[in-house]
């Protein structure tokens, strides 16, 4: 049986490091991932170039986001990568918003031209939703583990941070709307 040096076992020791549970976002090889495949609109030209790129380009986009971009978000809680970033997404209207991601939340952008931010308060860990100036509080997180609802008519109610508690929520405030319409 052979003996393992010192080398072998400081790769093996530090490959255990490299792939560890701890996975960042990696959102600079997503984002150069995503411009790769989309760059042209044939196919065909977006492998052949990628094929070229993605040795040099990848590779250095996957080692700057393991070391350092997936680092900090790993220590601080926020990817630098990660805000101002907008996708599409559909909603239960069948029509198309832009939400985009912030440092403190998201903007949303209705088809009308419409914006609604949705802002997380760190100080106070609740959620606001701003609309044509006007600021109101959605819900915040009590220390206890429940939740502190805001409800249309200006009521609080707490619920438990479950779906059971959300279900509450969600009578209470088909129950104002139901109301409102009488």
């Amino acid at each position: 049986m052979k003996k393992f040096s010192f080398k072998v076992a400081a790769v093996l020791l530090s490959g255990t490091l490299l792939c560890s549970s701890c996975i960042g976002s990696f959102s600079l090889f997503n984002k150069y991932e995503k411009w790769q495949c989309n760059m042209t609109s044939n196919k065909y030209v977006n492998g052949i170039v990628g094929f070229i790129l993605q040795p040099i380009v990848g590779g250095v986009c996957l080692f700057v986001d393991s070391l350092v971009l997936n680092t900090i978000e790993f220590w601080s809680g926020d990817n630098p990568l990660a805000s101002n970033t907008t996708q599409k997404v559909m909603g239960q209207d069948g029509r198309y918003y832009a939400v985009t991601t912030l440092k403190n939340g998201y903007e949303v952008k209705a088809p009308n031209g419409q914006v609604t931010l949705f802002l997380h308060d760190q100080k106070t860990d609740s959620w606001s939703m701003s609309q044509n100036g006007i600021t109101k509080e959605i819900f915040r997180f009590n220390a206890d583990g429940t939740i502190q609802a805001n409800l249309q008519n200006g009521e609080t109610m707490t619920v438990a941070c479950n779906e059971a508690g959300m279900q509450q929520v969600k009578e209470a405030i088909d129950s104002e709307i139901y109301m409102a319409q009488r």
